[in-house]
């Protein structure tokens, strides 16, 4: 059962937490952390490119010569795909490029790269993390007592606490709830923060 230290906002150990083995201690499973980043970066893209066909594109309307008689190959538009500002053949189209992983493969990735941070040293948790107003520069020194340096994730068990609006101006750190960690924001931080709400709430719900 990983062990790790939990510290206060002074950045001051103040005791410790058991993580749970499911959850935070299992071996990584890289190839499935791949398939759910992927899939995720996926669900991103717009998918607004788009082409227009012969039938879109301007002009063309009139046949360019008769059928027969010119010695020119038969043409019935100027607009044809072979054609000089023609229309495109097969081009991209909206289309929506997402699509989805069984929910096991989803929970072990997320568990994946959980475990990692901790084998790596990169989780840290906090006994508690909230302020009396939204200020970004108590954030800040925060992050300087906890020796953060860097992109972090900062992951609270709910919005309570102005921890939300004190950290999203910070450029690196991303705040986060329990309920919507997800891989890829997990991946691209160096740090994971969380406190001990965030944790037990984790627990309940990947566990």
């Amino acid at each position: 059962m990983p062990r790790v230290a939990v510290l206060n906002m002074e950045g001051v150990q103040v005791g410790e937490i058991d993580l749970s083995d499911s959850v935070f201690g299992i071996e990584p499973n890289k190839s499935v952390v791949h398939e759910a980043v992927v899939m995720q970066l996926a669900s991103l893209r717009r998918g607004t490119h788009s082409v227009k066909t012969r039938a879109e594109v301007r002009g063309g309307g009139r046949k360019p010569w008769r059928q027969k008689g010119t010695g020119r190959a038969r043409a019935g538009t100027i607009r044809s795909p072979l054609w000089r500002k023609g229309g495109i053949i097969f081009g991209p189209q909206p289309r929506d490029y997402s699509y989805s992983i069984p929910k096991k493969k989803r929970r072990l990735a997320i568990k994946s790269v959980l475990s990692a941070k901790v084998s790596e040293g990169d989780l840290i948790v906090l006994d508690r993390l909230a302020f009396a107003a939204p200020k970004t520069k108590e954030m800040i020194k925060v992050l300087n007592n906890l020796k953060v340096e860097g992109k972090a994730a900062v992951v609270t068990a709910d919005g309570s606490g102005y921890v939300q609006e004190s950290a999203r101006n910070i450029p690196g750190i991303k705040p986060l709830l329990a309920d919507g960690i997800n891989v890829y924001d997990l991946l691209n931080h160096d740090k994971l923060i969380l406190t001990r709400e965030a944790v037990a709430r984790i627990e309940e719900v990947w566990g």
